[in-house]
């Protein structure tokens, strides 16, 4: 795939992301009540259960849609997005998760115009009401705007989605999706496909049958799982080392990125990785299983947890038979390998020989920063990682993380993975920035301390 093309699909898939992934406690609550509640759930209850519809019909989508603006415009541009996601919601008997995309950031980005232009020519003491009454007015345009016009735009549009997607599984050919989603994933666009596509899908389906296969489609730790145990028992060095500890953090955490070097650094891994999913599809739509809501992170107990009852063994299954299946397929490339494909430690050599042009001093670091793609999975582990050490050897530097994104201005040090090197040279011009191959046990986290304490 061309550099450019990723990094642009990479960036809206961030965006996408940065409106779901702060409301997934929110999808999570949804989906607990959902299996607890409804007529065929663990605990059936008539009063409890109608807190389903309005939750996914309004809340929901009004979280994403406030979210949206937020991320354009601070929380005036959020509370345009909620408004302007109102009108969308009113407009359809649908829970409108993609109209919500569309009109929050469009509601924030509307007030954050208005306001510059309005900004030099308020006068004196007139602030908050010309403030007030240009956010009401904006609010009230864009909410008509959207039951007028977006929402029922929005609306066909999901209809042909749906149209297009039971097509699909009416062929069965469902499986054949991780051609597309397994690939995708190792280049970090796990986000913008499970919280920008499949999410959505399988929230409309879950309103209806009370479950959905979209939730499994990405979110299926066995493909991840097989391949690090395929590293494990046959892998070398670096990697071989690593392997346990990256299946504790994958397969009991969720941090799905912490597989994806591991195929980076053998590409031809990433038809075990297809291998995995196509297989862990079929299996679930032989069982005709699925999950109430996302699994985030993608951990088996996020996976048992969003089980509805009836489930867990074709959820197991699929599980177990894409682990399998990409364990066996990975086993094969790793044992007929021999030649020198970069290995992990062998980006333990290029990274100890660096030149160390462009490192700043010691006393220069006041704040390092571990971002990754949404600023949740692996940057939380690897900032944890990171104060330890550093609080082991006594240094007394600040360790945040966040998403790409949203790293502060007043940052020194960066540390990110090698992929997403470039994405945070741009958001981060004025830091030093240090990229890792693997997120476990990487030489860059000893080095960083010996050059910091």
């Amino acid at each position: 795939m061309d550099t450019s093309i990723r990094v642009r699909i990479q960036s809206m898939g961030r965006f996408l992301s940065g409106m779901v992934m702060p409301n997934i406690g929110a999808f999570i609550a949804w989906g607990l009540i959902t299996a607890l509640f409804i007529p065929t759930g663990w605990l059936p209850n008539e009063t409890l259960a109608e807190l389903v519809g309005p939750m996914i019909i309004y809340m929901l989508p009004l979280l994403i849609g406030f979210t949206g603006g937020r991320l354009i415009y601070g929380i005036r541009g959020g509370v345009l997005g909620a408004i302007a996601t109102m009108g969308v919601v009113v407009g359809a008997d649908i829970p409108m998760f993609i109209g919500a995309m569309i009109m929050g950031p469009l509601g924030g980005y509307v007030i954050k115009k208005i306001d510059q232009v309005l900004q030099e020519r308020i006068p004196t003491g007139f602030e908050m009401l010309v403030n007030n009454f240009s956010a009401g007015i904006a609010g009230t345009l864009l909410a008509l705007l959207s039951v007028v016009v977006i929402g029922p735009v929005v609306l066909g549009l999901n209809n042909a989605l749906e149209s297009l997607v039971d097509l699909i599984v009416g062929a069965n050919l469902l499986p054949f999706a991780s051609f597309f989603i397994e690939p995708a994933k190792i280049l970090f666009l796990n986000n913008a496909i499970n919280f920008g596509v499949l999410g959505p899908l399988g929230v409309n389906e879950a309103a209806e049958a009370g479950k959905s296969i979209f939730f499994m489609l990405e979110t299926n730790p066995g493909p991840g799982l097989g391949i690090l145990l395929s590293f494990w028992m046959f892998g070398k060095g670096a990697s071989k080392a690593s392997a346990p500890g990256s299946v504790i953090i994958h397969f009991l955490g969720g941090i799905h990125e912490i597989y994806f070097p591991y195929v980076l650094a053998k590409p031809v891994l990433v038809l075990a990785a297809i291998a995995g999913g196509f297989t862990g599809v079929l299996t679930f739509v032989i069982f005709g299983v699925g999950l109430v809501a996302t699994p985030s992170p993608g951990s088996i107990f996020a996976y048992i947890a969003m089980t509805p009852q009836g489930d867990f063994i074709g959820m197991f299954a699929g599980i177990i038979t894409s682990t399998v299946a990409s364990f066996l397929v990975a086993s094969f490339f790793l044992k007929i390998d021999k030649s020198k494909v970069e290995d992990l430690d062998e980006a333990k050599e290029k990274v100890a020989s660096m030149k160390s042009a462009g490192k700043k001093k010691a006393t220069q670091v006041k704040l390092v920063v571990f971002a990754c793609d949404a600023g949740m999975g692996s940057s939380a582990m690897g900032a944890s990682t990171l104060k330890k050490k550093f609080k082991t050897a006594g240094i007394g530097i600040e360790v945040v993380n966040t998403s790409l994104e949203e790293i502060p201005e007043n940052a020194d040090l960066v540390v990110t993975h090698k992929d997403l090197r470039a994405r945070a040279t741009q958001n981060a011009p004025n830091a030093e920035i240090v990229a890792i191959q693997n997120f476990v046990g990487a030489p860059e986290y000893d080095q960083l301390v010996e050059r910091l304490k």
